[in-house]
């Protein structure tokens, strides 16, 4: 069934991040999904679009390109930490990989495009649709039921720039990736100046260019940046303002559409009025963190304090 065959290369996505330091074989990957080596790696191929090996070479470069970012490390001993023989081999993937030697993006870091893997889970939520329908109709977790826990907290930002991707026409996240492409998350993943996570944003009618979507990715630099704006981005600015955030409760990763979507059901029904602020949309974007399991799923809204009187 192709649920098995999705389920198994979860195990291997999984399996391989745990282990981005250590060597890594196809038999390792055979044992943890359950199927011969010649059978894990054409299932592999066949829902990932790479090879297992190819995939962990570019998780493995990514990951690289963000120690070397941060961390006052040397090139040599990042090579060795993640399992390439030698610093030439290391720097000729890396240049071939992001167009820049690693010495040199160590100096200078510039916007490179980080390989982001997506779990296969994520890619494929409709195969699971009907069993989170019958776990609903058997009284198990997983239903469309009301999310019970919600954090709610308001938040100021201030005056600030986003660096960030248009699409076409994209209202929402699928349509989005349909037009452009979710490459850019790694992309906006590694510019080092960012003050949170890249998030994806609904921007008010104001900040949408004609021509372009509502929807779009993006990350908040600060209000003096001056670093490089990666080909085919824009830089906006974002003035101050306060912003609502909810989080719901975690959830299973499979799951992340439901926990979504229940979340956005209880920003629908919330009443900012009783704790003495208002909607306020034109004032920067709604965005959305990318939906983590262990954390739940985060939205944050613009409000403005109701003036007394």
């Amino acid at each position: 069934m192709k649920e098995d065959r999705i389920r198994a290369v979860g195990k291997m996505q999984d399996y391989i991040q745990s282990r981005m330091t250590e060597p890594i074989t196809l038999r390792d990957l055979a044992k943890v999904s359950g199927l011969s080596p010649w059978h894990a790696s054409r299932v592999f191929k066949e829902l990932v679009g790479k090879t297992p090996f190819e995939y962990i070479r570019l998780c493995r470069l990514s990951r690289a390109a963000l120690k070397l970012r941060d961390e006052k490390v040397k090139v040599i001993d990042v090579a060795f930490d993640f399992v390439f023989d030698t610093h030439e081999g290391f720097t000729r993937a890396f240049s071939r990989q992001f167009g820049i030697n690693p010495a040199a993006y160590k100096r200078d870091t510039p916007p490179v495009g980080l390989f982001i893997p997506h779990r296969i889970l994520e890619t494929h939520p409709n195969l699971f649709r009907k069993e989170r329908t019958m776990d609903a109709k058997n009284g198990k977790n997983g239903g469309d039921e009301a999310m019970k826990t919600v954090f709610v907290q308001v938040v100021d930002r201030p005056a600030r720039k986003m660096i960030l991707k248009r699409g076409v026409s994209a209202t929402g996240y699928f349509e989005y990736c349909e037009e452009v492409g979710c490459d850019i998350w790694g992309l906006l993943v590694s510019v080092k100046e960012a003050l949170y996570e890249p998030v994806g944003v609904w921007l008010p009618p104001r900040l949408v260019r004609k021509g372009s979507s509502e929807y779009c990715m993006g990350v908040e630099v600060p209000a003096g940046y001056l670093g490089r704006i990666p080909e085919g981005c824009d830089c906006i600015d974002l003035a101050p303002c306060k912003m609502m955030i909810f989080q719901g409760p975690p959830f299973k990763d499979e799951d992340f559409e439901q926990a979504i979507t229940s979340l956005w059901n209880v920003m629908k029904a919330y009443k900012p009025e009783l704790y003495g602020f208002e909607w306020a949309d034109d004032d920067g974007p709604r965005f959305q963190m990318a939906p983590e399991g262990y954390r739940g799923a985060i939205e944050g809204r613009p409000v403005r304090e109701i003036e007394k009187g």
